[in-house]
């Protein structure tokens, strides 16, 4: 069975940083291509981005420059840095394979505000 469970969220003041923990289970880890998604408060969840098996990443425009993923393959674990937190960044945040469409975790709420 499939199990992603992320941690580390919290409420940040503007310009703050935060790490995000994902942790999986069920699946051979590093042959998966692994997201991170973010779901405003009643609004679809969207992209936010991945890391590649080679540990390439691809980051949406609205994160790019200020949030960093990394992978630990050995443990099962993806990492989600973010950096200069903005307001707008307030979201539960999920990861997940890239592109899958079930096994959701329970998602950890970042709120950035002063």
């Amino acid at each position: 069975q499939v199990q992603f469970v992320e941690s580390g969220g919290g409420l940040i003041q503007p310009g703050g940083s935060l790490r995000l923990s994902c942790a999986a289970s069920g699946i051979t880890f590093s042959a998966f291509y692994i997201a991170w998604y973010r779901q405003h408060t009643g609004k679809e969840r969207e992209f936010v981005g991945y890391i590649s098996t080679g540990r390439s990443t691809n980051y949406a425009d609205s994160v790019k420059g200020r949030f960093t993923i990394s992978r630990d393959d050995g443990n099962n674990m993806v990492y989600l840095e973010m950096n200069n937190l903005k307001p707008e960044d307030t979201a539960v945040y999920y990861c997940n394979k890239l592109g899958a469409s079930d096994s959701w975790g329970q998602g950890t709420q970042v709120t950035v505000s002063s």
